[in-house]
């Protein structure tokens, strides 16, 4: 298709990366890699690789990719998503609005409901995300509506954030908006970030579910060890709050942080019959706990420093 080029981002991802790139072959495609350590580069067949000495994060990964291309239009994909059907319909939409995502599926052909499209998360659904009770009552009204499950997904239109696993931008929209927030390290709400600024400049981001996608779901984040992935989705999610929410509703995230953290802690311990998971908590603390006392983040930054 003229005028599209694909960007895919790829981390430890030797398992899936073969699939997706051999779905991609009638295509233009530019893949990112954050320094894996296993064979990606060298399965990453049917592409131009990028290949990073060191892990810059998504947001970083899909700058480069946009930067490495000319296209009018660029299709940003994870490794473990495989295209299942015609991207013509999408490229159409994104054309006329500027942001557009897919329809993600599970192996069955199901729509994977809740993370295909989100709603903007207000102070008060990230305040149930960190204390854990979206996890535990799934139903409640506030997370339905986030998670869109008060929506017929067969149906397109509007849509606040489609998933960054599979979502489809136009080149003026990402120079008008300086790229992806690349503080957003290495992964989590920068897709939301950018989907939220895109709405904020004028720009409408679309939902389009007659281009589906198969997405495996989770897969270069289960390559980073536990602790670590628990203590980036907090840093993430303050990020995002302390650039869109007041003051006070940051403040209030950070205490949420806290006390679900230490929730969590007494749950694994009870579970695991150990004080191992306390070692955890507490450096979260001590995160959670600078960020609360610190000048809330805002603006578009670079990769943080050494914070944790």
């Amino acid at each position: 298709m003229a005028g599209l080029a694909i960007v895919v981002v790829t981390y430890n991802s030797e398992d899936v990366v073969e699939a997706c790139l051999a779905a991609l072959a009638a295509y233009e495609v530019v893949v990112v890699d954050n320094a894996s350590t296993d064979r990606t580069v060298e399965r990453a067949l049917g592409g131009r690789v990028i290949a990073n000495a060191s892990n810059r994060g998504f947001a970083a990964a899909v700058n480069q990719g946009f930067q490495a291309t000319s296209s009018d239009l660029v299709l940003i994909m994870n490794p473990d998503v495989r295209v299942s059907s015609s991207l013509e319909p999408l490229a159409r939409v994104c054309r006329e609005f500027g942001v557009a995502g897919g329809r993600l599926t599970d192996a069955a052909g199901n729509t994977q409901e809740g993370f295909t499209i989100r709603r903007f998360p207000t102070c008060g659904v990230l305040a149930l995300e960190l204390l854990g009770l979206n996890r535990v009552w799934p139903g409640n009204p506030w997370n339905r509506e986030y998670r869109y499950l008060d929506r017929d997904l067969s149906k397109g239109g509007p849509a606040d954030q489609p998933a960054g696993a599979f979502l489809m931008v136009r080149r003026d929209v990402w120079i008008t908006l300086g790229g992806m927030d690349e503080s957003f390290w290495p992964v989590w709400f920068e897709d939301v970030d950018f989907c939220r600024r895109a709405v904020e400049a004028g720009f409408s981001v679309q939902y389009v579910p007659e281009t589906a996608a198969f997405h495996s779901g989770g897969h270069s984040i289960k390559k980073i060890d536990g602790a670590s992935r628990q203590l980036y989705w907090y840093d993430s999610l303050l990020r995002y709050a302390g650039k869109h929410f007041r003051p006070g509703e940051y403040r209030i995230l950070c205490l949420a942080g806290a006390f679900g953290v230490s929730l969590r802690t007494v749950a694994a311990m009870i579970q695991e019959r150990s004080l191992r998971p306390v070692e955890n908590c507490l450096r979260i603390l001590k995160f959670v706990g600078r960020r609360l006392v610190s000048r809330p983040p805002s603006g578009l930054a670079q990769r943080p420093g050494s914070e944790y």
